[in-house]
């Protein structure tokens, strides 16, 4: 049965090192190190752990010879121990910001598109009407950037909610769509080519995203539904500076949104090449955790961030429809 008060555990048998401890052990999954990390003696921590186990009347690691694995309440305990420390240190350098007259903190992580259009915009109007403000920007694909945002780590994200089983705990307002182009170097021995085949395409060099991200996934499904094998000559990266250099100096290509090279394309460094590859992304919009009271800098970046997208949308000055 439910205990009735459900702040009953956490202010009777929690106490912060035993948050600590938790986080340790998912860092290392050894109890001697993880007490290490909590300035605890082995003992010490391995009674604390069995405190906390007691209380929670479940087992959240398993005992092996070279160390210990977190149960699945184990990986609950540990993810919500590294959001409540992480709030409590927000907590600490807001504070720390007020007594120093500093304008506060707030960190967003975006997937690669919106962090080099909306994101930067958005922050440019944050600084505008709050000078001072420290921004800290991560720029991932959408899997690391939830588990960051899950864990306390961002106040708010630019990205996607791959799981539905996550509805639940997080938020997501959509912004837009992102649909691909074959881009290449201008003088490109393919760029006045309009009868470019699938076959011809993954034995070219590529600059790929990471292994696990969406469009790397949905490449490698349009290769193999061909019954072709996905490129074998690629580079992964994320990062755009990179991409684009490796796109200007080689014969590589990369499936990417025209809007991110749009001043490449301007400039005629850079060519669409004639292959559809009909890949249009899932859109993206701003992803937040449900229930979390977000600091005034966060709020306001929030705002920043809407208004800037409808600003996109609609043009300025224009208004959303209801």
């Amino acid at each position: 049965m439910l205990d009735p008060r459900p702040d009953r555990f956490t202010r009777s048998h929690l106490k912060i090192r035993q948050l600590v401890l938790l986080v340790e052990l998912g860092k290392h999954s050894s109890i001697l190190q993880a007490a290490q990390g909590a300035n605890l003696t082995q003992s010490a921590a391995s009674r604390l752990l069995a405190d906390t186990e007691h209380a929670l009347g479940v087992k959240l690691f398993e005992r092996q010879s070279r160390g210990v694995t977190p149960t699945w309440y184990g990986e609950v305990m540990i993810r919500r121990a590294g959001a409540a420390l992480a709030e409590l240190d927000a907590g600490h350098q807001e504070v720390m910001e007020l007594l120093a007259g500093l304008s506060g903190r707030v960190a967003v992580g975006s997937i690669l598109t919106p962090s080099t259009t909306l994101l930067p915009a958005a922050v440019a109007a944050l600084q505008a009407r709050q000078p001072g403000v420290d921004v800290d920007i991560t720029v991932d694909t959408s899997k690391p950037l939830i588990q960051q945002l899950r864990g306390g780590h961002l106040d708010l994200m630019l990205g996607r909610v791959l799981d539905a089983s996550l509805a639940g705990e997080l938020s997501f307002e959509p912004l837009t769509g992102e649909s691909h182009s074959l881009i290449a170097r201008a003088g490109h021995p393919l760029a006045a080519r309009h009868d470019l085949s699938l076959a011809e395409l993954s034995a070219q060099a590529w600059v790929l995203p990471p292994s696990g991200s969406i469009l790397r996934d949905r490449l490698t499904a349009l290769f193999l539904s061909a019954g072709l094998s996905p490129p074998r000559q690629a580079v992964q990266t994320l990062a755009l500076p990179v991409v684009t250099s490796l796109l200007v100096q080689s014969d590589m290509v990369a499936a990417l949104p025209e809007e991110l090279v749009q001043p490449y394309l301007d400039a005629g460094v850079l060519t669409v090449l004639g292959f559809d590859l009909g890949l249009r992304m899932d859109a993206y919009g701003i992803v937040m955790r449900r229930g979390h009271r977000r600091s005034p800098s966060a709020e306001l970046l929030l705002t920043c961030l809407r208004d800037e997208a409808r600003r996109r949308v609609f043009g300025t000055g224009g208004i959303a429809p209801s």
